[in-house]
């Protein structure tokens, strides 16, 4: 690709696109389905096979990190994640093979074409900006190799080019449009009663034999768990980052041997109006040139630069008004760069005729090639260096420590506190759902502290406050619980209870009431309840404490006087009167109709796709050219 970038590169031409595709999304799920464990007996990274190609829990690691650009997560987001990147992962491959049989093939020229569409930086103008420039964009914006960016951009327009083939064929109804319209519009305004059990819980108090009434239908409930406490030892973080200071001769170290880095070309920064010649008659040049005489007329005697770039440009800058950005030698083509670097800062060019047509350039600012000062580079050198200092220390002692403990079983935990300074203390009894006192809770705390034995020392574990290790201090086991020790759960599972059943009972009170003859008002007030008006609504709309209308789809088809309910929506009991029921205006039909088409055939279309990614993998499992090792994902997704 990069040789097709300089072989055809003044064939390029201006793309315009409403969407641009973003970076392919890791919620799209494939089931996967296990395949025989005996296969990858010889290659236990493999997590899947896709026609005969391995994909490995490196490659889906290394995956999450692109597609993340490496930002933290916390160890069950990551994994539930990881199980997506392999779905993914799978279903590309799925794709590429199922092209590859029916003969889809992605051109040069359209992958190219796509490239300048995703990254518009690799190019001033029309004009690649070249390999070295290339790779270095791509890597910023995408933290991918060219390699690897290119084959997901071939893999995206693979998956477009069977999206169109899926979606073709798909069509709305009038008949949709209208039952769509009609939901959209029809709209109903109630007067409605809202029972909420939340707001009735704190006036039930049960009598204490009440209480333990409750408590004896129901015991095998609040069995208490196995509690553990331990005893630790922490090298804190603030300790690590004393260990692991910078000095500012540290600095001036990395400065020095970093010199290239720090070393600034000679630039311009410029903007353009490009009026373009390529591909036209000698007369269509001329008239072009007179239009960007005139528009160099109307620069010269004060008109915006920018507003007119972003009138009569041709190139993709016109929307930031012709901006370019900084530029080097050798970037752009000759004519253009000798004009950008010998025109006075804040001037503008007579026109400049290049093989893409009429420029005028004006020079916004320039610079001559030196190297950045240390002090205008110091903090980012410091803070690169804190964070490599961090890592280096931690890691030095995490490898100390877990070295010292594995030398000797019998070691006292407070020996190893002294031996390299940490802190020790005490964590509070806890069961596998509470915080492991001040260290919070993660999975790997819990099943440490769950696996440990008298007398053993824990291996170390980085946890947020710094390095850590445990030794078991008691055991509680799991036992009955007794009324007294769960008395404040009981006493919120018995209020929980009776208060669904007590708004319950007054919504069906209230109901009857209503009609029997009484108004909703007079039947609620009698109730101590309280009557509130919803503005009109749509079945799509927000209500106040429903929802949406969705949740009372049933209020749509009553006639205005009628009521509703009781009707159960999110945990609560709602009794309604409709006080005003709109039907559509036919005439607003016709101004609606291209959108609610377009937004039907987008979900219509979006389904079709859906049903054919899973009929695909379906097939490819059913013939064997999708496996899975079932071992390998659950290391990956489920680490111990």
């Amino acid at each position: 690709m990069l040789k097709h970038f300089q072989d055809r590169n003044s064939r390029f031409v201006k793309i315009t696109m409403g969407v641009v595709l973003g970076l392919i999304s890791l919620a799209m799920v494939i089931t996967l389905v296990p395949g025989a464990l005996g296969s990858f007996a010889s290659k236990p990274d493999t997590v899947a096979v896709v026609g005969g190609q391995d994909i490995t829990a490196s490659e889906a690691q290394q995956y999450f990190a692109q597609q993340t650009r490496g930002q933290n997560f916390p160890p069950e987001v990551q994994r539930f994640y990881m199980g997506q990147v392999v779905d993914q992962m799978i279903l590309e491959h799925a794709m590429v093979l199922e092209a590859q049989r029916l003969g889809l093939r992605v051109t040069p020229e359209e992958q190219a074409d796509r490239i300048k569409q995703l990254l518009p930086a690799a190019f001033v103008g029309d004009t690649w900006v070249g390999k070295d420039r290339y790779s270095a964009e791509v890597q910023q914006r995408t933290g991918m190799s060219v390699d690897q960016f290119e084959d997901w951009v071939r893999t995206s327009l693979v998956e477009e080019k069977f999206r169109q083939l899926v979606t073709d064929g798909v069509t709305v109804e009038p008949s949709e449009i209208e039952a769509e319209f009609r939901r959209r519009n029809e709209k109903i305004k109630l007067d409605c009663v809202l029972l909420k059990p939340a707001d009735l819980a704190a006036g039930i108090n049960p009598s204490d034999v009440e209480l333990a009434a409750f408590f004896q239908k129901s015991a095998a409930r609040y069995e208490i768990p196995e509690r553990r406490s331990a005893h630790f030892a922490l090298l804190d973080q603030g300790r690590l980052h004393q260990l692991a200071a910078v000095s500012p001769a540290d600095v001036q170290s990395y400065y020095n041997q970093h010199l290239d880095e720090y070393k600034v070309p000679e630039r311009a920064h410029v903007e353009h109006i490009l009026f373009k010649t390529v591909g036209k008659t000698d007369a269509e040049d001329a008239e072009i040139r007179k239009k960007a005489e005139d528009v160099l007329s109307q620069i010269k005697h004060g008109g915006n630069f920018e507003d007119l770039a972003k009138k009569n440009s041709d190139d993709t800058t016109k929307d930031k008004g012709g901006d370019l950005g900084w530029i080097v030698r050798g970037q752009t083509v000759p004519e253009f760069e000798k004009a950008a670097f010998t025109i006075p800062v804040g001037s503008v060019s007579d026109l400049v005729k290049t093989q893409y047509g009429f420029h005028i350039i004006k020079v916004i600012a320039r610079e001559t090639a030196h190297t950045q000062p240390i002090d205008d580079v110091r903090l980012g050198i410091l803070s690169a260096l804190n964070d490599q200092k961090d890592a280096q220390v931690t890691d030095d002692l995490f490898t100390k420590i877990s070295s010292a403990i594995r030398q000797s079983s019998k070691r006292k935990l407070d020996d190893i506190a002294k031996q390299f300074g940490m802190t020790t203390g005490d964590t509070p009894p806890a069961d596998a759902t509470q915080p492991v006192g001040i260290f919070g809770s993660s999975p790997e705390l819990h099943d440490t502290l769950l696996r440990l034995r008298p007398g053993e020392l824990s291996s170390p574990m980085r946890v947020e406050r710094g390095i850590l290790v445990l030794t078991l201090k008691d055991v509680q086991p799991a036992h009955p619980a007794t009324l007294a020790e769960v008395r404040d759960k009981v006493l919120k599972d018995y209020r929980d209870q009776k208060s669904v059943e007590l708004a319950r009972t007054e919504s069906q009170e209230l109901a009857t009431r209503v009609r029997g003859g009484a108004s909703l008002a007079d039947a609620a007030k009698a109730l101590g309840l309280e009557v509130k008006s919803t503005d009109l609504f749509a079945l799509n709309d927000s209500v106040n404490g429903v929802g949406t209308g969705k949740n009372i789809a049933g209020a749509f088809h009553l006639q205005t006087g009628q009521v509703g309910g009781p009707t159960l929506v999110t945990g609560n009991w709602i009794v309604y009167k409709v006080t005003d029921h709109q039907m559509p205006n036919p005439q607003d039909l016709g101004t609606q109709r291209k959108a609610i088409e377009q937004a039907l055939m987008t979900a219509k279309q979006s389904m079709a796709f859906a049903a054919f990614r899973e009929a695909l993998t379906d097939r490819l499992k059913q013939e064997g050219k999708i496996t899975i090792n079932q071992e390998a994902l659950n290391k990956l997704t489920h680490p111990s």
